[in-house]
């Protein structure tokens, strides 16, 4: 199953594009290709180049708390790389697979490089979890009507939880030797956090996270208002925080897929009409590609010799 879960969550995310060609045609992808003017693609540009160095200081954080030498301009030029290797290759983690690896090869020490960047991104998903479930709750109509109705919103964020902490716990006691490595990883990442969490760097961790999430919503912001939605800041952050939940489910092309799919059914929740939620979440993907642009000549330019960690 594992040598075919590449392919099959390629398939799923052509899938979901698929089916929403099917049931919009292909008027709100276009839609989204014109009403991208001057102005949004220098905002893109701009709130790329904060987002990425939140990002990239923020893996310096982690990394120096593990002991690992990782200049600011060289973590901001491997950052700009990943975010566009993401963009283009179907997994959308290909791009941190590479700066983990790259980086840790420089230093001597690839698997702690691996787990710096592995506990950057999950600090980072940390934070937008805490803030999507702290929307979420405080608007539980939109979940409910985002879910069909089937239970409640505090339910199925309750549901959910429970299923995640039951398959942790069934991965952790399960005997064989897989899931020993899944436990002795594990431990080591814990171990990891420990040592970032006790010199005292989880404060910057936090903050740049959350300004990182801050970007990535501004970005949204101006996808959805080139879309030609007219809704109140207040109204959108709630959609388009979980346009950003969906981006992280392993079953998306370079970001696409799911954004478009719930992105779809929240603005159609609320009565902002699916079309457009289908269009804001393709201006944005395309908006985020052109933010990474500047990845593309950082790979041209780059010799293969490595860059100074000192």
């Amino acid at each position: 199953m594992r040598r075919f879960w590449p392919y099959l969550r390629v398939l799923v995310g052509v899938g979901i594009l698929a089916a929403l060609v099917a049931r919009f045609g292909t008027d709100a992808f276009i839609d989204g290709l014109r009403a991208i003017e001057t102005w949004s693609v220098l905002a893109a540009l701009g709130i790329g180049l904060l987002t990425t160095v939140f990002n990239a200081w923020r893996w310096c954080l982690v990394a120096r708390g593990l002991g690992l030498p990782l200049p600011l301009t060289a973590a901001v030029a491997d950052c700009y790389r990943a975010l566009f290797l993401n963009s283009v290759l179907p997994a959308g983690v290909l791009g941190d697979v590479h700066r983990a690896v790259r980086h840790g090869q420089q230093v001597g020490d690839v698997g702690r490089g691996v787990r710096a960047v592995v506990l950057e991104r999950v600090a980072g998903t940390v934070v937008l979890l805490v803030v999507a479930v702290g929307v979420l709750l405080a608007q539980p109509t939109l979940l409910d009507a985002a879910a069909g109705d089937l239970l409640p919103g505090h339910a199925v964020a309750a549901v959910t939880l429970a299923v995640l902490a039951a398959c942790g716990i069934g991965i952790w006691l399960m005997p064989g030797p897989v899931p020993a490595r899944i436990r002795r990883s594990l431990g080591t990442s814990l171990a990891d956090a420990r040592t970032v969490l006790s010199r005292g760097t989880w404060p910057g961790v936090v903050l740049l996270s959350v300004a990182a999430l801050a970007g990535y919503l501004a970005l949204f912001v101006v996808a959805a208002r080139a879309a030609g939605s007219q809704a109140t800041l207040g109204e959108l952050l709630p959609l388009l925080i979980l346009a950003l939940l969906a981006m992280g489910l392993p079953i998306n092309i370079g970001g696409w897929g799911p954004r478009e799919a719930v992105s779809t059914v929240a603005f159609g929740a609320v009565g902002f009409g699916a079309a457009q939620g289908l269009t804001a979440a393709v201006v944005y993907g395309v908006l985020s590609l052109i933010a990474c642009l500047p990845g593309v000549g950082l790979l041209l330019r780059r010799s293969g010799q490595p860059e100074p960690t000192g």
